[in-house]
């Protein structure tokens, strides 16, 4: 049997699911899902991230924290924290980079927040140097001062579609025709969540919800209002959301999302605003990932390690520079939004 197998035998019982049903039995089945299956990252697999394309990215993030860390008085010890951390990369460029702030590493207790136990696996490699634990979710990290990133984890996050007819809205749903998965509307209804969207929709309009960012903003942000600390938040996505955004990625080529369950990364835009509504600290403006990164100086450390290159390592250096800069690559596309104790400076990079 195969997960395009159970999910239609599912539907046949149970009648059409929401695509946030969907989306969690493709990307966390215990059998099937893609995240317990495969390692997706890198040239191999199906997508890239930014720490993968330079160590750059990580080493800028990590200063970012520290300087806030610093501005805060340094507090001991602290919950550094990392949300899907991938192959653990870019906590690993982030350590690195701050071995360098006097007190850093020995106030800094390591959490990252991973459901795959194949992902854990190779973290653990990674990161074998340093102590480190895991957690299910944002709910179990300490409360402590919480410095914390997270690189393309709520584009990840199940979402759910409305399209909005009259005063309500009809919710998008996975059905089966024919022996294949396919798209279905349930019946009007209102959904006091989207009253907002009321305003600047029409009859047509597809407007998407994720019911876990605000619940994992809450407690992010609680932590941060209560305890100190600083949270960078990169991903997709833009301040309000409108229209069809879910997409499937499959050897880096955009796919079919009903294709192959199982088989292919999952993903919508991150809907800043519905983050910002949901958090009890203090936010930043949302912030183009290229700007972020050069307000941190990214340019100039290019250069500087572009003074060891030559060749064909050169020119892959130039390339993720521009890659992570440049308005027509991540520049613009990807975001930056920081998180932080009222009273207290936004992270450096997120500032007006």
């Amino acid at each position: 049997m195969s997960l395009k197998d159970h999910l239609l035998a599912r539907i046949a019982l149970e009648g059409p699911m929401r695509l946030d049903d969907y989306m969690q039995s493709c990307l966390l089945h215990p059998e099937w899902g893609y995240y317990t299956t495969r390692l997706p990252f890198g040239a191999k697999g199906d997508f890239t991230t930014a720490p993968e394309i330079s160590q750059m990215f990580g080493e800028l993030v990590g200063l970012s924290l520290a300087q806030s860390w610093l501005d805060q008085g340094s507090p001991a010890p602290f919950t550094l924290a990392e949300l899907g951390p991938g192959r653990g990369t870019l906590m690993a460029d982030i350590l690195r980079a701050c071995a360098r702030v006097p007190g850093f590493l020995d106030a800094a207790q390591v959490h990252l927040v991973e459901a795959s136990p194949s992902l854990r696996a190779l973290q653990r490699e990674t990161l074998s140097g340093h102590k480190v634990d895991w957690h299910d979710s944002v709910a179990s990290l300490p409360d402590a001062p919480l410095f914390l990133v997270a690189n393309e984890f709520f584009d990840a996050l199940p979402i759910r579609q409305f399209i909005r007819q009259g005063a309500g809205w009809a919710e998008r749903l996975v059905g089966a025709t024919d022996g294949a998965l396919a798209f279905g509307l349930g019946p009007v209804a209102p959904q006091p969540a989207l009253d907002h969207r009321l305003e600047d929709t029409r009859d047509g309009d597809l407007v998407e919800l994720c019911p876990l960012a605000p619940k994992i903003i809450e407690s992010i942000g609680g932590r941060i209002k209560l305890h100190g600390g600083a949270a960078l938040i990169f991903d997709y996505g833009d301040w309000r959301a409108l229209g069809d955004t879910f997409q499937a990625v499959e050897n880096h080529q955009p796919t079919d999302p009903l294709a192959a369950p199982g088989h292919a990364d999952l993903t919508a835009h991150v809907d800043f605003e519905a983050l910002a509504a949901a958090c009890p600290c203090a936010h930043s403006r949302v912030t183009p990932q290229g700007v972020f990164l050069e307000r941190l100086g990214i340019t100039a450390r290019a250069q500087k390690l572009a003074e060891t290159l030559s060749g064909e390592a050169l020119q892959s250096h130039i390339a993720a520079h521009r890659r992570l800069t440049h308005p027509t690559e991540m520049g613009n596309l990807f975001k930056a939004m920081g998180l932080y104790q009222a009273g207290q400076a936004p992270p450096p990079g997120t500032e007006a």
